[in-house]
């Protein structure tokens, strides 16, 4: 088990940049990010495991980029372009145990951080 605490959200305006940060406790094998907008149910963005391999949404794949930094146990978030539907609540998962595949599957992360918020405005 490992603990999350994100950080970097905030209000933006529309169609710039935008960097999250998702600081771990320990190592994981898999960490992902996902988010919930307001009456929305939470859909995952993008995962990667600890070799770095990567997975992504289709609906965000092009405008998001997960990687991390396994010296700090930090996950990050680059987000290009944001736009006002990208307002949501953006969390961060973990799993310490081996996954035959490491996707934005939320039942197999037991690991959750509180979340940040992103406000992003025309």
């Amino acid at each position: 088990q490992v603990r999350l605490v994100e950080s970097g959200g905030g209000s933006v305006q529309a169609g710039g940049s935008l960097r999250l940060s998702c600081e771990a406790s320990g190592s994981a094998y898999c960490m992902a990010w996902f988010r919930q907008a307001p009456g929305k149910e939470r859909e995952g963005l993008a995962a990667i495991d600890r070799d770095g391999s990567t997975k992504y949404a289709h609906s965000i794949k092009g405008r998001v980029t997960i990687s991390k930094d396994n010296a700090k146990n930090t996950l990050y978030l680059q987000m290009n372009d944001p736009q006002p539907e990208d307002t949501a609540m953006y969390y961060c998962a973990a799993v310490v145990s081996f996954l035959p595949l490491c996707t934005i599957i939320e039942p197999d992360f037991p690991d959750w951080g509180q979340g940040t918020q992103v406000t992003v405005s025309s």
